[in-house]
């Protein structure tokens, strides 16, 4: 029996989602995002289908994961957001991002010897506080157009709160990016691609489009808006499920785990399933979580172990050893969604994705 969880990746819910993407970005140009692994779903297979449905770049976080994408044959521009090691950049022909004077100088150096120009885009920070040159630094920014080796094709930011209601601060952030736009027309400097929409951006901040955008989260079919509209296109490309090991008989007032956090109130049916905190069920989830069996909810009792979890079946007759117990996904007229688990445990959709991601065994449909 297969243990621990599976991550089912649904291609055709990613190719819809993109189809509202290309509908916001209204013409702009669609870089998609596919670092951490593409969310956990699987960076080599998202990438594929992304490009066979006409996306030109892709951007990750580290050239680690540019590299991974090179060696599966994926040869479209990819962008690299965070770090810029020097020997990746050329010999994988990637695009750096450049975050800071140190880096700028250290590649414009690198290249030089080499005798060759490096397309980067140019980080600039305009609210985020995290990485690239202080939007205020204009005198900083300007000198990077002065180091030889490099050919700035972009300039980006980052917005730091779009996915909230109150638009005020990322409404500042396009403005801080548009005064850095208007200071280097001046200068007689134009540059090929302005981008800071996210996911959030896109679906909420129209005149932040740019010339290009880049979705991450509502590829995967998840919306980070505050309130999600229940018309909402998108469709979640991840579902996750596991096992049911063994089916147990309890009578009333039994402890279940560890700690004896849970006591029977009645004769219980108690489920078994094969999956733990090592495969990347958080032990947050212990007394705090519902799966689905057979088309119902059942509760997680007691803690989550390293390995099990137990779960409540007593009212579900047609649960069986082998039977599926779903996490993320629809059963019958049920459905869990990752929003839902995050919201239990205090965190975001991103990282409930990117854990179970990254822990289960992904099986794919729609290739």
């Amino acid at each position: 029996m297969q243990r621990g969880l599976i991550a089912e990746i649904n291609l055709n819910n990613l190719c819809n989602n993109l189809k509202l993407v290309k509908s916001l970005a209204k013409g702009s140009e669609i870089i998609a995002v596919v670092k951490a692994d593409a969310y956990g779903h699987g960076s080599v297979e998202v990438s594929k289908r992304l490009l066979r449905e006409g996306i030109n770049t892709l951007a990750v976080a580290f050239t680690s994961e540019a590299v991974q994408l090179r060696a599966a044959g994926i040869s479209c521009k990819i962008l690299s957001l965070f770090d810029s090691d020097h020997d990746s950049i050329i010999n994988y022909n990637l695009t750096p991002t450049l975050n800071n004077l140190k880096t700028a100088q250290a590649l414009s150096s690198f290249a030089s010897k080499k005798g060759l120009i490096i397309s980067s885009h140019l980080k600039v920070d305009t609210g985020m506080g995290r990485t690239g040159f202080h939007w205020y630094n204009k005198d900083e920014i300007l000198k990077i157009f002065s180091f030889s080796g490099l050919n700035i094709e972009g300039i980006m930011s980052h917005f730091s709160d779009a996915d909230l209601n109150d638009k005020e601060f990322a409404e500042e952030q396009i403005k801080r990016l548009k005064d850095i736009q208007s200071f280097l027309l001046q200068k007689g400097i134009r540059i090929k691609l302005w981008h800071i929409s996210n996911s959030a951006g896109l679906m909420s901040l129209a005149k932040a489009n740019f010339d290009a955008v880049r979705p991450g989260l509502m590829l995967y079919g998840y919306s980070p808006l505050q309130n999600i509209k229940s018309d909402c296109q998108l469709q979640p490309v991840m579902s996750v499920k596991t096992n049911i090991l063994q089916i147990r008989k309890t009578k009333a007032l039994q402890p279940i785990s560890y700690g004896k956090t849970f006591i029977t109130k009645r004769d219980s049916t108690i489920a078994v399933l094969s999956a733990g905190y090592a495969d990347g069920l958080n032990r947050l989830f212990s007394n705090n979580l519902d799966v689905l069996i057979e088309g119902k909810r059942a509760p997680v009792i007691g803690r989550v172990c390293m390995d099990l979890t137990m779960v409540d079946v007593t009212d579900i007759k047609e649960a069986k050893e082998q039977s599926k117990a779903i996490l993320i996904g629809s059963d019958g007229d049920e459905y869990i969604d990752a929003n839902e688990l995050a919201k239990r445990i205090g965190t975001i959709s991103y990282e409930i994705l990117t854990t179970f991601g990254s822990k289960a065994r992904r099986t794919y449909t729609g290739f």
